[in-house]
């Protein structure tokens, strides 16, 4: 079974428009035990893209496309495929009946441009589109089936999931079982995870990659066959016995919805104190669905007149240590904590740059100060990279010592760094 993914559109290719298509059908084919071998990214050039699908039809079973199928003359994934395949290019009563209900149903006036997506290869199958006005199509060449989708992911997405998957799965019935685990881990380099799990080893027939997606480090283990979850399972253990707490999530687990969990779980409650992260920190937890259960508040006091005026910090300390300073992000810490009256407060300050920095505390001096009952912590950073990685960096760092802190509250141990 070899399946390739094509992206049509020129904005996909000047910077216009991320693709993001590709990696969402890879994903659900793969859910589906379905593999890419390919993917591939072209324009709207006509010539192209007749010759790409002539080359992946001949090299694979089945070809999904998304892109131009609008109703505009740069739209032009229709006319090529019927040139790739030898099909006239006609108007599609079923396809056109579709376009209108959907003008209808939403009380506008159909314009007649919109009929040029009723245009279809002969000998086409017509896949509906609830949620646009682009239709799709499925045609077939020799052995290979070809998917003609819209571009808009929301659009994309739905016909995927209720037509081209269920239509794969009838050709392919018993496609090999395959278990992809991801493990996020945060704290370490890419070759320090690397060489901790295969000092570990893992179980013969799984595969193992990597990757960064700043600032975590992505572990992916691939199995198949009929033993593949449990050939899984087991490395799964072994990479959390090789990398411990520095696992922070499984599949998509994220470290705020980790974190997130854990704190609701431990009946912890918090206050956040933030400079130079602007408020990320609470914004990163206050995306986990009920984080009103241990987030009481947080302040974001940027200016020196905030801390003053809001944390209670004392303007002879600023005067004598500065914003940026371990001094500054404890008293941070404690002013919100008096204020807020929850069992933790965190606060952090520092330099996001570009800007700022000096011989002593160049752009990337971070400091993270924590008050927990009869504990306090405050430890400096130098974080590198550029303003928006720093303040990640930041906000990734107080999301993990909040986690270890409700782990240790969990397990009854002492929270140690």
């Amino acid at each position: 079974m070899k399946i390739a993914i094509l992206t049509i559109g020129d904005e996909l290719l000047n910077g216009d428009l991320a693709d993001t298509n590709t990696a969402a059908i890879a994903q659900i084919l793969a859910e589906n035990s379905l593999p890419v071998r390919e993917a591939t990214t072209i324009g709207d050039r006509e010539e192209d893209i007749v010759a790409t699908l002539q080359r992946l039809a001949r090299a694979h079973d089945v070809v999904i496309a998304t892109g131009g199928l609008g109703p505009t003359e740069d739209d032009r994934t229709a006319k090529a495929t019927a040139r790739a395949f030898e099909r006239s290019l006609s108007l599609n009563d079923k396809a056109l009946m579709q376009i209108k209900a959907r003008f209808s149903a939403h009380q506008r006036e159909m314009h007649p441009r919109n009929e040029k997506q009723a245009l279809m290869p002969s000998r086409s199958t017509v896949i509906a589109n609830q949620n646009g006005t682009a239709p799709g199509f499925h045609l077939q060449s020799n052995q290979a089936d070809l998917y003609c989708l819209p571009g808009v992911p929301h659009e994309m997405l739905a016909m995927l999931e209720e037509y081209v998957i269920p239509s794969l799965l009838n050709r392919f019935p018993n496609p090999p079982l395959q278990c992809q685990r991801v493990i996020t881990v945060f704290g370490l380099s890419e070759p320090d995870v690397e060489s901790r799990i295969n000092r570990n080893g893992l179980p013969e027939g799984v595969e193992l990659a990597f990757n960064v997606e700043f600032p975590m480090v992505k572990v992916k283990l691939r199995s198949s066959g009929e033993t593949a979850q449990r050939l899984a399972d087991r490395a799964e253990l072994a990479v959390r016995k090789a990398l411990g707490d520095h696992v922070v999530g499984i599949d998509n687990d994220t470290l705020a919805g980790t974190t997130a969990r854990l704190l609701s779980t431990a009946g912890i409650t918090l206050a956040l104190a933030e400079s130079c992260t602007g408020g990320l920190i609470a914004k990163l937890l206050t995306d986990q669905p009920g984080s009103s259960t241990f987030l009481e508040r947080s302040v974001v006091t940027y200016a020196n007149s905030a801390k003053t005026n809001c944390l209670n910090v004392s303007q002879e300390l600023l005067d004598h240590h500065g914003a940026v300073s371990a001094e500054c992000a404890e008293a941070m810490a404690k002013g919100v904590h008096a204020a807020a009256h929850t069992d933790i407060s965190l606060a952090v300050t520092g330099i996001a740059g570009p800007a700022g920095g000096t011989g002593d505390k160049p752009v990337g001096t971070v400091y993270l100060a924590m008050i927990s009952p009869g504990k306090e912590r405050v430890e400096r950073f130098n974080f590198s990279g550029n303003r928006d990685q720093v303040r990640l960096r930041t906000a990734c760092t107080a999301l993990d010592w909040l986690r270890r802190l409700a782990m240790s509250r969990l397990s009854g141990e002492e929270w140690e760094s």
